[in-house]
C-alpha cells in the first residue's frame, strides 16, 4: 500500500481565500496529489490521495500555518490513488443548511462523543440517532436502528426537524455522518433550537471504523465515500449487508452511475445487473443514444435492442422492468 487517502476538515477564518487557493492548488499540483478540496471564510474541508511520502508532506504543510496547527486528519492505506484530478474550490460555506443566521460551530456546536463512548450511549434509553447524511449514504451503510430523515439534501434538514419534532422531545439525540464536518453544524443548530442534550460522533463514521474499543459495531453495511473507492467497510466484528440492488432488490454494496450522462444518478448494482440493463437506471436511461456502458463495450444497435427485449416488459408503450 503506497498511497495515502486522508479526509479533514477544520473551522476557521481564512480572509484571504483566492491567495489560499492558488498557494494551495500550486502545492498539491507540485507533489502529485489528487483530489477535492473546499474552502470558505469559515475553514476548510478536503479529501485528496497520493503517494505517503507527498501525503504527509501536504499535512505538514498545512499544519506549519497557525490557523491549522491542531488540524486532525483521518487516514486510509490505498494501492492507488483516489482521485482523476485535483481541485481546490471557493465556496460561501462549507456545508450547506441554507439558514437564514448560519452557525458557527466554534460558538455552538454539540457535544463531541468518542467513539467507544458513541457505542455505548446508542444503546441507551430514551436516546435518537440522527444520521446526517444524504440518502444514497444512507442506503449502503447506517449505525442499527439510526434515523434517516427524509430528505434528498443535508440542507433540508433543518425544516425535517421542525416538522419532526416530536421524534426528538425529552430525547437524547446523537448525530453522526461521514468524517464530521456536517454535524458540527447540525448538532448546533439543534442546540440552537432548544435541545439540550446534543452529541456528535467525534471524527465521524470512519474514526468510529477504526477506534480499537468500538471496532465499528452496530454499523451495518459500507460507509460511502467521496472518492473512487465509493465505499468503505467499517464494521470489524460482524459484516451485514443493508444496500439493494436498484434492479431486483438482492444484497448489494456496489455502487454505479447511471451510464445515462445527463442523468448520472447513483445506484447500487451488481456486475451482472449492469450489464443487464446496460447500466442505465430506468429503460429510457438505458437507450440514450450516448449510454457510457454501450459506448465503452463497442454494442451494435442490435445488440442493445435484444439485451433490452430479454429485461424490459413493454406494455401499452411503456417499458417496466
Amino acid at each position: 500500500m503506497e498511497y495515502l487517502v486522508i479526509l479533514y476538515y477544520h473551522y476557521t477564518n481564512i480572509d484571504d481565500l483566492e491567495t489560499f487557493r492558488e498557494e494551495h492548488q500550486a502545492f498539491c499540483n507540485g507533489n502529485n496529489l489528487l483530489g477535492r478540496i473546499y474552502i470558505a471564510k469559515e475553514g476548510i474541508n478536503g479529501t485528496l490521495s497520493g503517494l505517503k511520502d507527498d501525503v504527509y508532506k501536504y499535512m505538514d504543510y498545512l499544519r506549519s500555518d497557525e490557523r491549522f496547527k491542531d488540524i486532525v486528519f483521518k487516514i486510509d492505506e490505498h494501492y492507488e490513488h483516489a482521485f482523476k484530478k485535483m481541485h481546490v474550490r471557493i465556496k460561501k460555506e462549507l456545508v450547506n443548511l441554507s439558514l437564514e443566521d448560519d452557525i458557527n460551530p466554534k460558538k455552538i456546536t454539540g457535544e463531541y462523543v468518542e467513539p467507544k463512548e458513541f457505542y455505548k450511549r446508542m444503546q441507551e434509553e430514551d436516546t435518537i440517532v440522527i444520521d446526517a447524511r444524504n440518502d444514497y449514504e444512507h442506503a449502503v451503510g447506517h449505525f442499527r436502528g439510526a434515523i434517516k430523515p427524509d430528505i434528498r439534501n443535508f440542507r433540508d434538514l433543518p425544516n425535517w426537524i421542525k416538522n419532526n419534532k416530536r421524534l426528538l422531545e425529552n430525547k437524547k439525540i446523537l448525530t453522526y455522518c461521514t468524517g464530521g464536518v456536517r454535524c458540527e453544524k447540525l448538532s448546533g443548530w439543534l442546540k440552537k433550537e432548544g435541545f439540550d442534550d446534543v452529541g456528535q460522533l467525534k471524527g465521524g463514521i470512519v474514526s468510529y471504523g477504526k477506534d480499537e474499543i468500538a471496532k465499528g459495531q452496530l454499523w451495518d453495511g459500507k460507509c460511502y465515500v467521496f472518492d473512487r473507492r465509493l465505499t468503505v467497510p467499517i464494521n470489524r466484528v460482524e459484516k451485514v449487508v443493508v444496500g439493494k440492488d436498484h434492479y431486483d432488490g438482492s444484497p448489494c454494496e456496489r455502487y454505479i452511475n447511471c451510464a445515462n450522462p445527463d442523468c448520472n444518478e447513483q445506484i447500487l448494482a451488481s456486475v451482472e445487473n449492469e450489464a443487464k440493463y446496460l447500466g442505465g437506471c430506468s429503460y429510457e436511461c438505458s437507450i440514450h443514444p450516448r449510454n457510457r456502458y454501450v459506448m465503452q463495450n463497442n454494442m451494435s444497435k442490435e445488440e442493445v435492442n435484444a439485451r433490452l427485449k430479454q429485461v424490459f416488459h413493454f406494455n401499452e408503450n411503456r417499458a417496466t422492468i
